[in-house]
């Protein structure tokens, strides 16, 4: 086999990787629009356990490496800490290139409006998606309260590649600040004036906040294009009545 027959051959197995994350994701949407988002959620999950394990398995058969009795692959356990924390954050950073790039894609062809208004969308639904995934990894209860919450963001993807910090910290509320912003001080190198984020920022953490406690109310203190100190970007409180 030739290298130009290997490349086209690895190019449509990267191919049907993409494809199958796109059918888990219509799988979810579609059973969300026709049965409910908490009927959506639960499969989600009990899907995304049994399914992973039936695939790693046999890409393990294929690959040649194996599994742990709990189900993890065994060459990512024998990785030591430093390159298991690299990995994490290059993950992470490619999550959120990943949605510049879709950004950029739309903002080019049709217009910042549009873009902004595809990217709000995208929040309101992808947080409380990350929410239940962190309620279900960390093990919060049902309706957790502040300390949840303050548990819950710093297990959010933005943890990873950001700075933030809690601060006024009292029984019924605290305040949640963006110290640095990955997006933000990118933008910063090139000489550019903050991306206005906030009416992303006001859809993204009222409904992750209310996705980890239904009591939870949020305020947004400030976000561009609204002036911020220069120890943060943007910055919230959480409170329970």
């Amino acid at each position: 086999m030739t290298i130009e027959e290997k490349r086209e051959l690895s190019g449509y197995i990267i191919d049907l990787l993409h494809r199958t994350c796109m059918h888990h994701f219509l799988w979810f949407s579609e059973v969300k629009h026709q049965l409910g988002e908490d009927v959506a959620y639960n499969s989600l999950f009990e899907v995304f356990d049994k399914s992973l394990k039936i695939q790693l398995k046999k890409t393990g058969k294929v690959l040649g490496f194996d599994l742990d009795e709990e189900g993890f692959p065994e060459p990512l356990l024998k990785l030591d800490i430093d390159t298991l924390k690299k990995l994490v954050n290059t993950l992470s950073l490619n999550w959120i290139v990943n949605d510049g790039v879709w950004f950029q894609n739309l903002e080019f062809k049709y217009g910042l409006n549009d873009a902004k208004r595809c990217n709000d969308s995208c929040w309101s639904n992808f947080s409380p998606f990350e929410a239940r995934a962190i309620k279900r990894i960390i093990g919060l209860s049902e309706n957790p309260g502040l300390d949840g919450l303050k548990k819950a963001l710093q297990s959010r993807i933005y943890s990873n590649i950001n700075t933030q910090s809690i601060t006024e910290e009292k029984d019924n509320s605290f305040v949640f600040s963006m110290n640095k912003c990955w997006v933000q001080e990118k933008r910063k190198e090139r000489k550019l004036q903050d991306y206005p984020c906030k009416s992303a920022g006001l859809v993204e953490y009222a409904y992750f906040a209310r996705e980890i406690d239904k009591r939870i109310k949020t305020k947004c203190i400030g976000c561009p294009p609204d002036k911020h100190p220069d120890d943060w970007y943007c910055s919230w409180r959480f409170s329970i009545d």
